[in-house]
């Protein structure tokens, strides 16, 4: 196919477009700013275009638009596109158009679904299983995040956030699954979903979207998430499945998982990480994979990229890089951390960066989330503010919502490096969250 990409640089959509020319695709793209590592990837593939839109790009010819959320409704080669009747699809859509005859797994949840879809990719690999996926992170092992071919499975990790300017639908109700995954449902991306009432009714949505016979697998210590699946899915009708957090424990400095009567030392860690594994099993479990497999891959699976991702580590010190930037995200990876690690000295590094976080009437909901650290920090770049428009924030400001008076806030990133220096005793762990770059901070230096 002749396939062109509007707002080529983003996450999803530039490994897209490598799959598929990887595939034997025609396939062009543009957008007006591109930064790494998807420029680099593009460029690897021969794909970069020159930054900037031109509707001369678009051509009869064109047999597939996909347009990423980038591009607004007035973009010049998308309203060259509609005048031309070319089919355009948001990537979720293109996805299902493409898998119709797939079996589909969707792996969805306010939290944890990137490392729940990347732990199956890695034990199906580990099987030689022949599987199409797409996952929002690099994961190791693999050389792009998303697969297509003529593989019979599809696996997605399923995002709730918006397919596209034209298609104000959350992406996971695109792919149309067979097995759905539901982690946990914890309120996020309020520029989208101005109340938790309406973010929780996306998942209602996904739910009762399914089609009879679906397999649903849930998180039981989720207690909304719980009462919803047993209020909608019919266990005469769908296939719930729940599941809950199994045990660990560190000994001789390994972190042991203790799962259906077996043990097994795990190079991930924490709670969320154990329910992740726990979800995990679960899918493989119905994909006929018996538990001592599963656990055998298991052992090796490393994580994938910046989730509580180790970038540096000496006798003095380790370095831990983590994607947290909601709430629930910050506290599970701030206790991941203290229980791994008990006797380091652990200093927690916050940015700010999303719309949500910013939201000076949503940073309550932090509350506590930085109190297990010995010390804690929160930074905000002021340019990030500004490029949003939004209120600016105070240490007073961030103080009162963390509810946490030891609590230091920064606006530079020499502030954090200075407050490292200054808290560091030997022997400490440096836990880097954000979903953005520190203001550039080379991180495994800090």
């Amino acid at each position: 196919m002749r396939i062109h990409f509007i707002a080529i640089g983003g996450s999803i959509m530039h490994s897209l477009a490598i799959a598929l020319k990887q595939e034997g695709h025609q396939v062009t793209g543009s957008d007006d700013h591109i930064f790494d590592p998807a420029r680099s990837r593009l460029a690897a593939h021969d794909l970069l275009p020159d930054e900037g839109w031109d509707s001369a790009r678009i051509t009869s010819d064109i047999e597939a638009v996909i347009l990423g959320m980038h591009a607004f409704e007035d973009n010049p080669e998308l309203k060259r596109a509609q005048e031309l009747s070319l089919p355009i699809y948001s990537f979720p859509e293109f996805i299902y158009e493409h898998s119709k005859q797939k079996h589909r797994l969707v792996i969805a949840g306010s939290a944890g679904k990137t490392t729940v879809t990347s732990m199956i990719m890695h034990v199906l690999k580990g099987i030689d299983k022949d599987v199409d996926y797409l996952v929002g992170a690099q994961v190791k092992g693999f050389d792009n995040p998303v697969k297509l071919s003529g593989a019979p499975t599809l696996l997605v990790e399923g995002d709730e956030y918006l397919s596209s300017k034209l298609d104000p639908s959350p992406k996971f109700l695109r792919y149309h699954p067979h097995l759905v995954v539901l982690t946990n449902i914890s309120w996020d991306h309020i520029n989208v979903f101005p109340s938790e009432e309406v973010y929780v009714k996306q998942f209602r949505d996904l739910l009762e979207s399914l089609e009879k016979a679906a397999d649903v697998i849930y998180f039981e210590e989720d207690k909304r998430l719980k009462e919803m699946v047993e209020e909608l899915m019919d266990p005469e009708l769908y296939y719930p499945n729940p599941y809950k957090t199994p045990k660990a424990k560190v000994k001789n400095g390994e972190y042991i998982l203790e799962l259906e009567g077996h043990k097994k030392a795990i190079k991930v860690y924490g709670k969320h990480n154990l329910a992740n594994i726990a979800a995990a099993w679960k899918v493989c479990e119905l994909l006929s994979i018996e538990i001592e497999t599963f656990l055998e891959h298991m052992a090796t699976f490393e994580g994938a990229q910046i989730r509580l991702e180790t970038l540096h580590e000496d006798a003095e010190k380790m370095v831990i890089r983590d994607y947290a930037h909601a709430p629930s995200k910050v506290k599970a990876s701030v206790h991941a951390v203290k229980e791994r690690y008990p006797k380091k000295n652990l200093i927690a590094c916050l940015e700010l960066h999303t719309f949500s976080s910013l939201n000076k009437s949503f940073l309550p909901h932090y509350q506590g989330a930085m109190d297990k650290a010995d010390h804690a920090l929160v930074y905000v770049n002021p340019k990030a503010i500004e490029k949003r428009r939004m209120e600016v924030l105070s240490s007073k400001d961030i103080q009162q919502a963390f509810k946490n008076p030891k609590l230091t806030f920064v606006e530079s990133p020499d502030q954090i490096q200075t407050f490292i220096q200054e808290h560091r005793v030997g022997g400490d762990a440096i836990l880097m969250m954000s979903s953005g770059d520190f203001g550039g901070m080379d991180l495994g230096a800090v």
